[in-house]
């Protein structure tokens, strides 16, 4: 997904203005999944202050996935149906090879024994912007959510889950915080 990034801020002079108007780079697509891409558009860190003057760099190029303990990301990820992995070709090893070197962070999450299911440290917001998924929760209550639909959830355990026909596109806030005990 080419998605456009215009970063705007302060300049050297003082004045607000585009520091970036360009196509997101941090943009990855899944050989072992068609349809399956993820975007990781932004990101801060725990000392980001907002104002201040600066040149632009990409915060996002090498951040992980998912934040630590003050900072955030912002990310589109396009589910292809769940249909696709349940191909009989499905390489399941190979997904799980891939998702670990294209979402660093958020893949150390995610639980073997219980596939798609996965906990963060973090506050999300999740907004479909196409298609409709499934949110799937550990007590086996599935949540199912439509274009412009939005869940919060506050780092508890869950899967996505894609039970249609076409692909669904979400964008996804993640605040990192501190887990509660």
């Amino acid at each position: 997904m080419k998605v456009r990034r215009v970063v705007l801020g302060v300049g050297a002079n003082g004045k607000s203005g585009v520091l970036s108007d360009e196509v997101a780079r941090r943009n990855v697509v899944f050989k072992s999944v068609p349809g399956f891409e993820a975007t990781l558009l932004w990101s801060t860190t725990a000392s980001s202050e907002a104002g201040s003057k600066a040149t632009f760099s990409d915060p996002a190029m090498e951040a992980n996935f998912l934040p630590g303990v003050g900072e955030s990301r912002l990310m589109f990820v396009t589910f292809p149906p769940d249909s696709v992995m349940m191909k009989e070709d499905f390489d399941g090893a190979a997904f799980g090879a891939e998702f670990g070197q294209l979402l660093p962070g958020l893949a150390e999450t995610f639980e073997p024994d219980a596939p798609g299911m996965h906990t963060t440290d973090s506050i999300d917001y999740d907004v479909v912007l196409e298609g409709e998924i499934s949110l799937e929760l550990d007590d086996g209550q599935e949540v199912l959510l439509t274009k412009h639909d939005v869940a919060v959830q506050q780092g508890n355990r869950h899967a996505w889950r894609n039970k249609g026909d076409k692909p669904a596109t979400m964008l996804f806030v993640l605040m990192g915080k501190k887990r509660a005990g």
